[in-house]
């Protein structure tokens, strides 16, 4: 692996109002998209605000997954940050889509904490 970790973020359209507003159905989508992943939940923590929305965050021993919900516009934003080479931050990806309802998904994926880059020398500072 070049990178430390691999940083999908995502935009869901086209999602069920109702699911996005529901703070049980966020929170338990968010944890079993972690699981689907392969990775290994430390701890989380969601809010459902008054009167629409849900944010929350699943810690990851290899990172964190996060989202956000606007039910009143079909959308959800999520982040989902994996590190290390046993994580499939694309099966979390899946999952959610699939459990927001939602009509379309895109994402961008970066790579956090390059290692090499062709060209560039690297000298490590301890």
């Amino acid at each position: 692996m070049d990178a430390l970790g691999r940083h999908v973020l995502v935009e869901f359209t086209g999602c069920d109002a109702q699911r996005l507003s529901d703070l049980n159905h966020i929170s338990q989508a968010m944890l079993a998209a972690a699981e689907a992943s392969g990775a290994t939940v430390v701890a989380h923590d969601f809010h459902h605000f008054k009167p629409l929305g849900v944010s929350g965050m699943v810690i990851i021993a290899e990172s964190h997954l996060a989202i956000h919900t606007w039910p009143e516009y079909g959308y959800a934003a999520a982040d989902i940050f994996t590190c290390g080479e046993t994580v499939d931050p694309w099966k979390a990806f899946d999952l959610l889509k699939e459990s927001l309802g939602a009509e379309h998904g895109s994402a961008t994926e970066l790579r956090r904490g390059v290692l090499r880059v062709p060209g560039l020398r690297h000298k490590p500072e301890v």
